[in-house]
């Protein structure tokens, strides 16, 4: 066997596809609600010019999780934990877009450090430090999918309760504040909910690529469409695809998901970008940006 074909075989290799597939159906349940919650908290994360934040909490979200790991508990318990810390800390330490980036600035490598501290200090299965890093949800059980479900529902009635005045507050905050609308306690309380979307997409594709499934599906969205109706369907149908095509192609193959969600997500991106505009000018749904 050649160099190319090895590499080939680890990458894609579906010798008894159908006997494996029987065993990520909590996996693909638990994708389908993940993607949908990161592609309806990402058009927010792309209003607020947001990004960052999503990284700076994914690193303490990683800390958490590294530090339950060494302590035997639910890890998904302590990367939820870990990015309450930071999301809460963003949210009344950084209320203007400044300040909020030199806290960013602060809390990263704080976090990474005390990740890589709990990670060296663990004596377990290598498996287990990698897939903090570059996830590992092909092998999600009962206790996870009960942490990933439960959590996910209360993001999604997050969201519910204040996506219009979010919505507002995120377009203008000047003039929501001039008609009531409480600006900083919604900001605060966005904060929180992306703490929880950031906790839960690591479990799919680690601490470092978490970009991939709470910003890149908005920003696909919003170069197709600027409709505030459209944006967050496009955006978490694009999500949803990336995690469940991703978990589809990892299962086939010996390497981590992470790099089969971010090539299908990137690729979804590039498909947007390139043909948006022909899109909008051939009178499809519009295009922003």
């Amino acid at each position: 066997m050649t160099l190319a074909q090895g590499i080939w075989q680890q990458i894609f290799a579906f010798d008894h596809y159908g006997e494996l597939l029987a065993l990520v159906r909590n996996s693909l349940v638990a994708g389908a609600a993940l993607g949908l919650v990161g592609g309806l908290v990402g058009v927010f994360v792309i209003m607020r010019d947001l990004p960052f934040a999503v990284h700076g909490i994914s690193e303490l979200s990683f800390a958490g999780a590294s530090a339950a790991l060494l302590l035997g508990v639910n890890v998904v318990a302590g990367s939820i934990v870990g990015s309450l810390v930071a999301a809460g800390a963003i949210g009344l330490l950084g209320t203007r877009a400044r300040d909020r980036n030199s806290v960013i600035g602060v809390i990263m490598p704080f976090g990474l450090g005390l990740g890589v501290l709990f990670l060296a200090l663990y004596k377990g299965r290598a498996a287990n430090k990698f897939g903090l890093l570059t996830g590992q949800i092909v092998a999600v059980d009962t206790p996870q999918m009960s942490w990933l479900l439960g959590t996910s529902a209360v993001v999604l009635v997050a969201l519910a309760v204040m996506w219009r005045p979010l919505v507002f507050a995120s377009a203008d905050a000047e003039v929501a504040v001039a008609r009531g609308v409480p600006v900083r306690g919604l900001s605060f309380a966005f904060m929180i909910v992306l703490g929880l979307a950031v906790a839960l997409s690591v479990q799919i594709v680690g601490a470092l690529l978490v970009l991939t499934l709470v910003v890149t599906p908005a920003a696909a969205a919003v170069r197709v469409t600027a409709s505030p109706v459209l944006l967050p369907v496009l955006s978490a149908v694009f999500a949803v695809a990336s995690i469940e095509g991703g978990i589809l192609l990892a299962l086939g193959g010996s390497i981590p998901i992470s790099p089969y969600v971010t090539t299908i997500s990137f690729g979804i991106y590039l498909v947007c970008r390139r043909f948006g505009g022909k899109w909008a000018r051939t009178g499809g749904v519009g295009v922003q940006g």
